[in-house]
């Protein structure tokens, strides 16, 4: 079955904050991080339950999951649901940060 890997509000704010960061502490690159992490995002329209559970799965009373981005310690989770033949990713984050609280999680 092939998902639709769909980006949720708060996940877009995120990543164009890592963005914006990114730009601007490694302006080189930043543009190519976006394009690896944009295309990594993709790829769970494939098998998305290869991902594990994200620390914050046992908030909600649906399976969260994550995605892991990078190589430590600039490692980014793409944390998202499985929602029918959608793939809704919620929120991303950066892994060294806390987890993501209920609010933070839009619920």
């Amino acid at each position: 079955m092939t998902y639709k890997v769909r980006l949720q509000p708060l996940a877009g704010n995120d990543l164009e904050e890592a963005y914006l960061w990114a730009a601007k502490n490694a302006p080189e690159t930043a543009g190519l991080w976006l394009a690896r992490f944009q295309a990594a995002l993709l790829t769970l329209s494939e098998q998305p339950e290869r991902c594990g559970f994200a620390s914050e799965h046992k908030k909600l009373k649906r399976e969260l999951r994550q995605l892991l981005f990078g190589r430590k310690p600039n490692v980014f989770r793409a944390v998202f649901l499985i929602d029918g033949d959608a793939v809704r990713i919620i929120r991303i984050r950066r892994g060294s940060r806390r987890p993501l609280t209920r609010k933070e999680l839009g619920s």
